[in-house]
């Protein structure tokens, strides 16, 4: 048998993906990637204008097709029925990336003894709660019935290591909180046993552990999280996410499941 050029690897024509928290920030790159690489995508923010909005700038970009729908991960009944108006609108969905994630931090509440219990559980909710119900809901009516199918759950390095909090001195960031560490690294594990779990049904699950990404932050953390990393700055959006994703999204990574990859620039390598 002829083995697939590189280029056929990497081709996602006529897969659809889903991305959750796909309006903005990582979530966008990857969703544009994924488009870029030929998939059509539907993206989802708990805000639909938001959705709607990157959803049409992608398929202007890329000329595929791009929806928009709203979703709170946390809310089993809305999960549901978007996962419902996603296989309407495309019929299938093969590519799932499991990207929707926020924390609240401030400086008052970021500490272990000061955490308030509410906090915990909303971090927990929509960071690790999401992955499950987003997972369950795709596998249920989409991927286990075709027998094929493709998780990307993504994580943060707050799964792989603890933060040094010493990056904070001088600034007005809440910064880590131990629900924020607990939920991905939950996430991770979840992935290893996703992956096991699924493999019979020819269903593939990876996880991503992307590092800090720059947006704006001040000079001192900025300067101060870059000294801890080995490329010594942050990552860039528009770019360093986007091939992880089509990586693991794509045929490039078909024997490759139950892992996670850290796109971090060395943070967690030493």
């Amino acid at each position: 048998m002829k083995s697939p050029h590189i280029r056929e690897l990497f081709d996602l024509s006529g897969k659809v993906a889903l991305v959750t928290g796909g309006a903005r920030n990582l979530g966008y790159d990857m969703a544009l990637a994924l488009a870029e690489a030929g998939a059509a995508v539907a993206i989802t923010s708990r805000t639909l204008d938001n959705a709607l909005q990157s959803a049409e700038r992608i398929a202007k970009e890329t000329g595929k097709r791009a929806a928009g729908f709203q979703c709170d991960v946390r809310d089993e009944s809305n999960v549901a029925s978007m996962v419902d108006a996603v296989l309407k609108e495309f019929a299938h969905i093969d590519i799932l990336v499991n990207n929707a994630g926020n924390v609240s931090s401030t400086p008052d509440t970021a500490q272990i003894e000061k955490r308030p219990f509410e906090l915990w559980r909303d971090t927990l909710a929509v960071n690790l709660d999401g992955v499950f119900l987003c997972s369950r809901a795709v596998l249920s009516k989409s991927m286990m019935p075709a027998h094929s199918g493709n998780i990307i759950n993504i994580a943060s390095t707050t799964a792989l290591v603890g933060k040094d909090r010493r990056i904070y001195r001088g600034t007005t960031i809440g910064g880590a909180t131990v629900d924020y560490h607990a939920a991905k690294g939950g996430v991770v594990a979840m992935t290893r046993d996703m992956a096991v779990y699924l493999a019979p049904y020819g269903i593939r699950v990876n996880s991503i552990c992307p590092g800090g990404f720059w947006r704006g932050h001040t000079e001192a953390f900025t300067r101060q999280y870059s000294e801890t990393v080995p490329i010594g700055r942050m990552g860039v959006d528009g770019k360093e996410m986007k091939g992880a994703v089509v990586f693991f999204a794509s045929e490039a990574s078909s024997y490759v499941t139950g892992a996670n990859l850290a796109v971090d620039g060395g943070l967690t390598a030493w």
